[in-house]
């Protein structure tokens, strides 16, 4: 049974995103990755924008009775496809279908706006992240698919230094 709903993003949520991204991001201290375990979450001005520009939805806990922000997305369009800059379920709803339903909330979307594919860059070798995407119907790009937006966010992540560990782009036609 569901006990959550998807919604767009409003400006009072956009303190909440950060203390998800938080959360969400101390399981990378369990695999050996503190660096992005401490990373900042999304500057406030940064949500902004996507929340101004419509490409930032939350999904709320149904049993929480303040219907506060659990999980989020944020997206991008790269290339013509609906590109996921971000998707982030707190802890405490891992494992319920939350960031699956986040994904297809986005793919329908994108559907709706002549879009043809979902996009993504993560981490290869982190469950959550690579394995993750594969099942939920992503394939991994080989170098010479990827498109001129996907390069230069690849390149961008390269100078952040996130090809510390390996990471990959895929996409999910839709």
């Amino acid at each position: 049974m569901e006990t959550f709903r998807i919604r767009p993003c409003a400006a009072d949520d956009l303190p909440v995103l950060q203390d998800i991204e938080r959360a969400g991001g101390l399981a990378f201290h369990d695999i050996g990755m503190p660096e992005i375990a401490d990373d900042a979450p999304p500057s406030l001005a940064d949500l902004a924008r996507y929340q101004q520009d419509g490409r930032a939805w939350v999904a709320l806990d149904a049993l929480d009775g303040e219907q506060r922000p659990r999980a989020y997305l944020l997206a991008d369009i790269v290339d013509g496809a609906a590109h996921i800059e971000q998707v982030t379920v707190h802890p405490d709803l891992a494992r319920r279908g939350v960031g699956r339903a986040l994904i297809e909330h986005l793919a329908q979307w994108a559907v709706g706006r002549g879009l043809h594919a979902l996009t993504l860059t993560t981490f290869t070798e982190v469950p959550w992240n690579a394995p993750y995407y594969e099942r939920c119907g992503f394939r991994v790009l080989a170098d010479d698919e990827l498109t001129p937006g996907l390069r230069e966010i690849r390149r961008h992540e390269a100078e952040l230094g996130l090809d510390r560990w390996p990471r990959i782009c895929m996409r999910r036609e839709l």
